[in-house]
């Protein structure tokens, strides 16, 4: 479940147009940096980080952006690797954006929400098809010898089987 040494985290950061995108706060510009935080920093810088970065991509613990789903590989490439002190929550984190369907949701009782600037319902769909095209990976964290980690992955398993 490691990555190599000789790949530095995050690598493919510069190859999204995150100023172009957008997060719940506007500008997707901030995520490099939050994401980073959470791969170097400390328990408490991760966490900290983690935290913004949730509410960035998935507000409440169900509502999604347009960043979202560029986000996602991110999380799992940090999800991988063993100096990431927050694992388990970005796992959990993963399991809400694939739980995501606010929009969806609420467009079947409005359609009208579909022709809305910003195609959220889209948003949504892509983000929960980012999670679960890197599950294969769960097998990894179900062998990990963290217990909370193994948990979260469980969880997200779940989710992910519906």
């Amino acid at each position: 479940m490691t990555a190599t040494k000789s790949t530095p985290p995050l690598k493919d950061l510069g190859h999204v147009p995150w100023p172009e995108i957008q997060d719940a706060t506007g500008s997707a510009a901030g995520i490099p940096a939050l994401l980073t935080a959470v791969a170097l920093g400390d328990a408490d810088t991760a966490r900290t980080a983690l935290g913004q970065l949730r509410r960035r991509i998935c507000r409440y613990g169900f509502v999604v952006d347009q960043a979202t789903a560029a986000t996602v590989p991110f999380l799992w490439e940090l999800v991988r690797l063993p100096q990431v002190t927050c694992r388990a929550d970005i796992l959990r984190l993963l399991k809400s954006i694939a739980d995501a369907r606010q929009w969806e949701t609420t467009a079947e009782a409005y359609p009208k929400l579909l022709r809305h600037p910003g195609n959220h319902v889209t948003w949504e769909r892509e983000a929960r098809r980012a999670v679960r095209a890197q599950r294969g990976l769960l097998q990894d964290v179900l062998r990990d010898r963290d217990s909370e980690i193994v948990a979260a992955g469980r969880e997200l398993a779940a989710t992910l089987n519906d």
